[in-house]
């Protein structure tokens, strides 16, 4: 008789992301992410000790995913600090990256804990945006007032609807950035 197969953890957490997404920390239950891979749960708990276990690692890998490896990658592929604004952005504008980190600043409401982390997170995304635009800057309060506008839009984008006449959406966030001296 052959072993069972174990749905791999990196299944659960794929799964716990889209759920956090869809339904935020109440959506990331045991039971719909089994029905969702198609398993029973007694798989969950060869990889978590129970469903905090597998909160605390979806905010790590949202974290990791969303800031550590965005900056690590940008910095590897180089470049000025204006392509790498440019790059930035390009990167911010790909479907689905914003729904987990809508998610969780929703969460970090009602969590001290998480919104603990969501603050040295975004900690760390305003300080590589004052890197990127303090060489572009003549001095700090430049440096503060564009990494801030530049932060706001990045989140604040996803929130506003409204229209921009016979501009593109693209075509104003163009440029606001070339405005703010990242375009």
């Amino acid at each position: 008789m052959a072993a069972p197969t174990r749905t791999p953890r990196t299944r659960w957490i794929e799964q716990g992301m889209r759920a956090l997404a869809a339904g935020g920390p109440d959506a990331v239950r045991i039971d719909s992410l089994a029905k969702a891979l198609g398993v029973t749960r007694g798989g969950f708990y060869w990889h978590f000790d129970n469903r905090e276990a597998l909160l605390t690692e979806l905010l790590e890998t949202w974290e990791r995913e969303t800031t550590v490896s965005v900056i690590e990658r940008l910095e590897r592929e180089g470049g000025d600090p204006r392509s790498k604004l440019r790059h930035l952005w390009q990167m911010a504008a790909r479907p689905g990256t914003f729904p987990v980190d809508l998610a969780v600043r929703d969460w970090a409401r009602r969590d001290h804990a998480v919104a603990a982390r969501l603050r040295r997170v975004d900690d760390r995304r305003m300080d590589y945006l004052r890197s990127l635009y303090r060489p572009l800057c003549t001095g700090e309060d430049q440096v503060e007032l564009r990494a801030f506008l530049s932060f706001s839009l990045l989140i604040g984008d996803h929130f506003i609807a409204a229209g921009h006449g016979n501009r593109s959406r693209a075509d104003v966030i163009d440029s606001t950035l070339r405005w703010l001296g990242a375009g």
